[in-house]
């Protein structure tokens, strides 16, 4: 699976820029006492007791301060499609040594789990985290209706300047009937204004999500279950495909940050040219809810070639395809690969067992919350992409709502959406 390593943290940057808030903080940031050496013990004794209700008193005022603050912070609207970033501003900072990680995946495979590890929230009363409450997770009576937590994209800032977004699934049931109309057409709006199937709807928000994810995040989690999901790797490979022509945070000059889009075509290429290749995330790949004899070494060996043959000619594996197309990546014959060389090329992999071998006598390998522990370690710790640019978090946000705008209106994705519509798979 990797080395991985401790990450080290940044507290010199406070969460939001309010200083109300940072001096909130101050006052609840919990306290580490040292006892005075002692002979006697009834002193030891005093001094644990001291401690250990100092440290209780912070952890209950930082609930009582998160429960006063807003429950969720919502950067994506599940109900227009667009980005608003008015209320999200206020916590960000002019600090530009910071990482936005982002989670893409299917249904239940616990991405607000895994995002609520890397923000620092370990239980209600923790106050590592930031300031806002943790990401939603999955409670009985969600499982019981099969429907989704989170609804288009959650923004949470970590006290270690950590940008994390958690998106809804994708391939959601509950996400379909949402967005579906008595007619079988869609409720939001994605192509131009047009109506479009909610089926054809539903298949491009996730793509539009991956696009997203990929051109303003340094990490990206790809979650699924189980050991392998050929249509959320379908799906990564599609947003490769069509990510062209989309830059990163950092190369939007100030004219085009102004502005409602990204400019003209020619000023895209202007930019592309100017920076190289697309920008891309660095992807991890977290399989979750595995047996445990899932968990093997020849296993995890086992699934790293068939990642690596899988993304063989993508963007992901950072390869330079040189005169090839991305048009003609579907159409490589993987048999004509060699897979000996397929040991040397980066595949960030992250396999989590199911929670309830969490028993060392049940596990025969790692337990669910070490793997957690170590995949938080491996993501902070991990060597990404950068901006072509420094950025600061404020320019980051502003500049990645014109992103998501040369999304929506990318002539790629309008082609795409056409070929999709004469194939006949989806509803006309």
């Amino acid at each position: 699976m990797g080395s991985e390593t401790a990450a080290s943290s940044n507290p010199s940057f406070s969460s939001p820029s309010s200083n109300n808030n940072n001096n909130n903080i101050n006052n609840i940031a919990p306290k580490i006492l040292l006892a005075k050496s002692s002979t006697s013990s009834s002193s030891s004794s005093s001094s644990s007791s001291s401690s250990f209700l100092t440290e209780s008193s912070s952890y209950a005022a930082a609930a009582t301060l998160r429960s006063r603050l807003p429950s969720s912070l919502n950067l994506l609207s599940p109900d227009s499609w667009d980005l608003h970033i008015d209320k999200i501003l206020p916590y960000l900072t002019e600090n530009s040594d910071f990482k936005v990680i982002g989670v893409i995946g299917t249904p239940g495979s616990g991405k607000s789990t895994i995002m609520n590890q890397l923000y620092g929230f370990h239980d209600a009363a923790s106050s590592s985290a930031g300031m806002l409450p943790p990401f939603a997770t999955q409670s009985e009576e969600t499982k019981t209706v099969a429907r989704h937590c989170t609804a288009g994209i959650e923004l949470r800032i970590s006290t270690e300047r950590l940008i994390l977004l958690d998106t809804q699934p994708v391939f959601s049931p509950s996400v379909l009937a949402e967005m579906m109309r008595p007619d079988g057409s869609s409720t939001i709006s994605l192509l131009n204004g047009e109506v479009l199937p909610a089926d054809l709807a539903h298949e491009l928000i996730g793509i539009q999500l991956g696009v997203f994810l990929a051109s303003v995040c340094h990490v990206l989690l790809v979650v699924t279950e189980g050991v392998y999901d050929t249509d959320m790797w379908h799906l990564m490979l599609t947003a490769d495909l069509l990510k062209h022509g989309i830059p990163d945070p950092s190369s939007l000059t100030p004219s085009h940050s102004q502005g409602t889009n990204l400019g003209t075509e020619k000023e895209l290429n202007d930019v592309l040219r100017r920076n190289g290749e697309d920008y891309l995330a660095s992807p991890v790949f977290v399989h979750t809810k595995l047996q445990d004899q899932e968990t093997a070494p020849h296993k995890i060996l086992q699934l790293r070639k068939t990642l690596a043959q899988y993304f063989c000619l993508s963007s992901f594996m950072g390869l330079n395809h040189g005169s090839i197309p991305k048009e003609q990546i579907f159409s490589v014959k993987t048999h004509n690969i060699n897979t000996e060389d397929l040991d040397s090329r980066e595949v960030n992999l992250v396999l989590l067992p199911y929670r309830n071998q969490d028993e060392p006598q049940a596990a025969q390998y790692e337990s669910f919350d070490t793997m957690l522990g170590k995949l938080r370690d491996q993501v902070l710790s991990m060597h990404c992409h950068s901006f072509a640019k420094s950025v600061s978090e404020r320019e980051w946000l502003r500049n990645s709502t014109r992103i998501w705008e040369s999304v929506k209106n990318s002539p790629v994705f309008s082609e795409y959406i056409r070929t999709l519509q004469s194939s006949g798979m989806f509803r006309s």
